[in-house]
């Protein structure tokens, strides 16, 4: 069985089980990478490279690299810049629009390669850094204000709390892992709401104490979050207050500093 493999449409989405009916838990972006764990006819088992998820997938949607190609991490650097306007052209002049954050497999003059296909990439990608956290981690947070609340979402067209504040960190240089309770495990505790500083993400729990929802903090008194939609609502001790509803809608746990 061919292990490796890389996404090479704009969205995939990752199913529970393998039929088009499932729940999505998550998407893949062009370029993610994945490990093929079990194959049908149609559907693929397979385990992300990035964030160790799994999920079934159509094959149909996935390029085959080598052993080589699947762990040559330099070449897996570069990103789709945020902006709404990341196209990709194949040698058949078929155009490709990419989310922001999308991976560009060996980048270099223009071009990206998936195995034996090249990609034309006509807007100027870069490789996240993040010595610019600071700098750039609000207007990178607001640039997804709006986007629609999909559940297993990733992209600009629809993306959870998770997903949102996933990408937001890979396009600033830091790998999260996909869901709010696996991301909860990690950082520094911030001890106090009135210390937290932008950047920082909350964690919200229900009444079993699991972590249900994540957002990330704009200043103590504000939150950017996917809930319905990407939106900014302010938070206090309580937890996330929805002047549309006017009421608490998310109860604080936790908030956690990664940077």
């Amino acid at each position: 069985m061919e292990m490796y493999h890389v996404c090479r449409i704009a969205v995939a989405p990752l199913r529970k089980e393998p039929s088009d009916r499932s729940e999505i838990v998550s998407q893949l972006l062009f370029g993610d990478r994945v490990l093929l764990l079990e194959k049908t006819e149609k559907w693929c088992l397979v385990r992300t490279h990035h964030d160790q998820y799994e999920g079934w997938m159509d094959h149909k949607q996935l390029q085959w690299v080598t052993d080589l190609q699947y762990h040559d991490e330099q070449s897996y650097r570069y990103v789709t810049a945020v902006n709404f306007d990341n196209r990709l052209v194949d040698d058949a002049g078929t155009v490709y629009y990419l989310s922001p954050g999308s991976t560009l497999p060996f980048y270099e003059d223009g071009y990206c390669y998936l195995g034996e296909s090249r990609f034309e990439v006509k807007t100027e990608p870069f490789i996240p850094n993040v010595a610019n956290f600071a700098t750039k981690v609000e207007a990178t947070a607001k640039f997804f204000l709006n986007s629609p609340y999909l559940w297993g979402g990733r992209s600009f067209f629809g993306i959870d709390c998770s997903g949102f504040v996933q990408i937001v960190y890979k396009l600033l240089g830091l790998s999260l892992r996909r869901d709010a309770s696996q991301q909860v495990e990690e950082g520094e505790l911030v001890d106090f709401l009135a210390s937290a500083k932008m950047g920082d993400l909350a964690f919200f729990d229900n009444e079993e104490g699991k972590i249900i929802h994540v957002g990330m903090m704009l200043s103590n008194d504000k939150i950017i979050h996917s809930a319905g939609k990407v939106r900014i609502d302010p938070i206090d001790n309580q937890g996330i207050y929805n002047l549309e509803l006017d009421r608490y809608s998310h109860k604080l746990r936790v908030i956690k500093r990664f940077v």
